[in-house]
């Protein structure tokens, strides 16, 4: 993905075509790091399942949420505040006030993950509270070795956030989604076969930080020697004061809604770990991977188009920044609904491969498989209302969805365990997105419905859903069966992008992906 510099926006068509290629190329690298990721983190799931048991599992994985609900609490919105301010300023003073925008940033972050962290060593009550069904001894070792590495991974993550705010991918891209993950699993090995245990590894899973760390700061370093241009002390003084005072108006709303908006990933295994069981917060674990996996594409252009959105905004250009929205909607509706369609068809075989005693989650994997149609279906509204500018919108978007998972999570999940956490979730995702979607049609004005949009949703679902259903109907939740519906699936998605790969995009996608990144 090209980085923006200082040089003058292009106008009209080539501008339009410039941020959809931007976005595309972004969305490609996003791909394959989510691909990866996505690999990855469920080979690790099923190497710790598979060593530790559900139980066991369950205890790793409920440390693991409320590490990284923590991270994503003590970053204060930082992270997507430079996403939000970065381009802007690379755009229109070619980066003067990027200096004073990673002060204000990461300083803040630093002290309160540090903060958090000494407040885990100096509570032992809070470990044997989140982990009730570990040995004392052994929680509060477990948590303490997760503070440890708490503030490490805060602050990559704000470098990161600079690294796309001044337009690549790439270093968030090989730090979160490759690098961490792949790691994760090359450690985890010979940990089960040498030393297998909650600690150890619990130590795999977080020693990767460290290397991420080091990666980030050195990439924001280059991204900051290409870009960013020489400012005098005093000028620079002058407008630190402003700067700051912009950007953590809009990053303090921000602060809340990131931890809402992880915590609607992890709150479920909390939520089972402390009132239902540590095998059923394990099996819950492993139907949250399947759905982020399915829903990695809407993740890896969320990425690319971010910071493109948040520079045509800051330019004026309203227009373009609606077509892109709209054009990359229509790419995450075309490509994720047939897998989500797949998925709800055949849940136990596809959480068997974690191992028998997960098949119960089926149901639960359908429920979010169809709450996931409708996150998707709206593209990355929630981003767009971000980059405009709407945190504090976004907040009360945030807020409404993550009490309505937390009430149906008190009530439904001590009755219905994993399908309860699924509920919660579930519900709380269309609640979410669908506000998103209202509120981004009203302001800044972008519709994402469009001719383009009905057609994508025509060849995704109604050309290839119904092929689906049917190897289910003959064949059953079955491994044939599933190796049925994806061989008849492909085909006829593969003739309806063929027949319609104008209207669709799909002809302009392929096209950018051929050409060399500038």
């Amino acid at each position: 993905m090209s980085t923006s510099g200082t040089t003058a926006p292009a106008t009209g068509g080539s501008a339009v075509r410039s941020g959809v290629a931007a976005t595309a190329r972004g969305g490609w690298w996003g791909f394959l790091g989510s691909t990866v990721n996505a690999v990855f983190g469920y080979v690790l799931v099923a190497l710790v399942t598979r060593g530790l048991g559900a139980y066991g599992a369950g205890a790793v994985f409920t440390c693991v949420a409320a590490f990284t609900i923590l991270c994503n609490a003590c970053k204060l919105g930082a992270d997507t505040g430079l996403v939000r301010f970065v381009p802007g300023d690379l755009a229109i003073t070619g980066g003067r006030k990027v200096g004073a925008l990673l002060r204000s940033a990461v300083v803040p972050g630093a002290l309160a993950s540090t903060t958090a962290a000494a407040l885990l060593f100096l509570s032992p009550g809070t470990a044997t509270a989140l982990l009730p069904s570990l040995a004392p001894g052994d929680a509060v070792t477990l948590v303490r070795l997760f503070a440890v590495f708490l503030p490490l991974a805060t602050v990559t993550l704000i470098l990161l956030g600079a690294t796309q705010g001044h337009g690549t991918v790439i270093p968030y891209v090989g730090v979160e989604q490759i690098g961490k993950p792949v790691l994760r699993v090359l450690i985890a090995v010979p940990v089960l076969l040498l030393a297998p245990g909650v600690l150890s590894l619990a130590a795999a899973w977080l020693v990767p930080s460290l290397a991420g760390f080091l990666i980030a700061g050195l990439a924001l370093r280059r991204c900051r020697r290409r870009s960013t241009g020489h400012v005098p002390v005093r000028q620079t003084v002058v407008r630190e004061t402003a700067t700051r005072r912009g950007f953590w108006a809009f990053a303090a709303p921000r602060a809340v809604s990131s931890v809402f908006d992880i915590s609607a990933v992890w709150l479920g295994v909390v939520l089972l770990s402390s009132l239902a069981t540590s095998e059923e917060a394990g099996i819950y674990t492993a139907v949250g991977r399947v759905v982020i996996a399915a829903t990695l594409l809407q993740l890896a252009i969320r990425l690319a188009v971010a910071p493109e959105i948040s520079r045509l905004l800051a330019l004026g250009d309203l227009a373009q920044a609606s077509h892109l929205h709209r054009v990359s909607t229509r790419w995450i509706v075309l490509f994720s609904w047939p897998l989500l369609a797949l998925l709800t068809s055949f849940p136990g075989t596809v959480l068997s491969l974690f191992g028998p005693e997960f098949e119960q989650g089926a149901g639960a994997l359908v429920l979010l498989c169809l709450a996931s149609a409708v996150n998707v279906g709206v593209g990355n509204a929630q981003t767009v209302l971000l980059m405009a500018g709407k945190s504090t919108w976004h907040l009360a978007v945030t807020g409404v969805a993550f009490a309505v998972q937390l009430t149906v999570g008190f009530l439904a999940i001590p009755r219905l365990g994993v399908l309860g956490a699924a509920l919660s979730w579930g519900a709380a995702t269309v609640v979410e997105n669908v506000v998103a979607a209202v509120l981004v049609r009203r302001h800044p004005g972008f519709p994402f419905i469009d001719g383009g949009y009905l057609l994508a949703t025509a060849v995704a679902l109604f050309l290839t859903a119904p092929l689906v259903v049917t190897a289910r109907l003959l064949a059953g939740d079955t491994a044939v069966g599933l190796a049925v519906a994806i061989t008849v699936g492909l085909c006829a998605f593969g003739i309806g992008l063929w027949r319609f790969s104008t209207p669709l995009g799909v002809r302009e996608l392929a096209g950018v992906l051929r050409e060399r990144t500038p």
